[in-house]
């Protein structure tokens, strides 16, 4: 018989967790090498179990398993520090990510520059006086978003026409829609940017370190770009993964109403 896949020392996060028996948990999580996959943790859920005060989303941990069956057995989990849990509507973010990632990603397709995207929102969510970052927070989502739709072949380039692959105008408004790509704005008023914004996210996207490059682009647009990207990419979003809002946006809409 052939010995069972080990793999030791691995960078994940926790996505997800379900009670698997009285006992144990069932956890999706985001490694750095082997992508999205699932592990049982047995006795996660005992009062004296090691896991438990470890196996929490949004902390870096590294984590050994082993197993060839599609749910895998976890041997090992150490939180790497760094950062405190997010709170208030940083950790509504923070979910709402792993939401993404969840409807998004196939399991067991590595994505090594995603993983470090995620870590990098993860961490801005995290940051200090939550309050005063809410613009880079804001842009740090928009980061990510257009990271993981790019990653999972869902964004199509940024620096021409989709349909014609015609070179954009900078001055010319495009939008980015599901069916069709980035076109020309059809009507008046709909969201839309200028050429010459959608053309430096294409630069920045393609730099070395896509997400701190793409955040900073980002957060020096105005209001109204930001807005414009926002409502195109959640649009876009939404369509890919079936939805008319997901989950975790319509808990923010909720609370914030209340």
């Amino acid at each position: 018989m052939a010995a069972a896949h080990r793999v030791s020392h691995e960078p994940a996060y926790v996505l997800h967790r379900y009670d698997w028996s009285e006992s144990s948990l069932i956890l999706e999580v985001f490694t750095r090498h082997h992508g999205r996959i699932a592990l049982v943790a047995k006795g996660a859920k005992r009062p004296s179990s090691n896991f438990r005060p470890v196996l929490l989303p949004l902390q870096p941990l590294q984590l050994n398993y082993g197993g060839d069956a599609e749910i895998r057995t976890l041997k090992g989990a150490e939180w790497m520090g760094g950062h405190v849990m997010p709170t208030g509507e940083a950790l509504l973010s923070g979910y709402y990510v792993n939401e993404l990632l969840l409807r998004l990603l196939a399991r067991d397709d590595p994505h090594e520059a995603l993983f470090d995207a995620y870590a990098g929102v993860v961490q801005v969510l995290a940051g200090d006086h939550a309050g005063a970052q809410a613009a880079t927070q804001a842009a740090a989502l928009r980061a990510f978003e257009l990271i993981l739709l790019r990653e999972v072949g869902l964004l199509p380039s940024l620096d021409a026409q989709t349909l014609t692959l015609e070179p954009l105008a900078a001055q010319v408004r495009y939008s980015l829609a599901a069916e069709a790509g980035l076109r020309s704005a059809a009507v008046e008023g709909e969201a839309a940017l200028p050429g010459a914004d959608w053309q430096a996210l294409q630069s920045v996207l393609d730099d070395r370190a896509p997400f701190t490059a793409t955040l900073r682009e980002i957060a020096t647009m105005n209001a109204g770009s930001n807005s414009a990207l926002r409502n195109q990419l959640r649009a876009l979003l939404n369509y890919h993964c079936g939805v008319s809002t997901l989950r975790t946006r319509q808990m923010m809409r909720d609370l914030q109403a209340l």
